[in-house]
Order: C-alpha cells, then sequence, then structure tokens
C-alpha cells in the first residue's frame, strides 16, 4: 500500500532559491529509483518561506529502501544543508483559521 506524506522543509538563511531547485528535483529522483509513484506531488510556500511537500511513496517498504539508497542519501544530504526539517504544526498556515467570509 502506497504512503501520502507531508514535509516542511525550512530554508537555511540565503538557500530559498537553492531549497526551491531541490524540491523540483526531489520526487522525479524518487520516481527515478523507483521508490514514488506517479501521483502529482505538490509543492507549496508558507508564508515565512517554508516549503510544504506533499507527495506519495510507492509502500513503506520504499521508504525504508531510501534509507540504504545512495541517490536518495546524497538527495538528503543536499537537503540538510540547504534546510531543516519542521513539524507541520510548527508552519503558522497548518494552525491558522482559514479567513471568514462576512454577510453584508
Amino acid at each position: 500500500m502506497s504512503v501520502m506524506v507531508i514535509v516542511a522543509y525550512r530554508p537555511r538563511p540565503g538557500k530559498e532559491a537553492l531549497l526551491l531547485q531541490l524540491t523540483k528535483e526531489h520526487v522525479p529522483i524518487l520516481r527515478g529509483q523507483e521508490l514514488a509513484t506517479d501521483r502529482p506531488a505538490y509543492a507549496m510556500r508558507a508564508e515565512d518561506g517554508t516549503i510544504i511537500e506533499v507527495f506519495e511513496w510507492k509502500s513503506k517498504a520504499a521508504i525504508e529502501a531510501a534509507h540504504t539508497n545512495p541517490a536518495v542519501l546524497k538527495l538528503w544530504g543536499r537537503y540538510a544543508e540547504i534546510c531543516e526539517y519542521i513539524p507541520l504544526n510548527a508552519v503558522k498556515e497548518s494552525s491558522s483559521s482559514p479567513v471568514s467570509s462576512q454577510s453584508t
């Protein structure tokens, strides 16, 4: 069974452009290693510059295999240089109320 994930990456100072580029490469690399599905992946930017990415692993086994895959480990090393992984609930937009509409 596949596994949907939501990941939050906060760029290190001055690394925003590098993080955006790496995020564009991320899922295609995982797919090239046959670890992620072809389901569309989504990336969004929070107000503070944090990138939220949603994608689907092929399985729990694929996630485990990623931890020993040289291409993925290299990719994750690049992420470590330019961002920090943060819990989704640390992103303001994940806990704020939606904008309410008022009747006129």
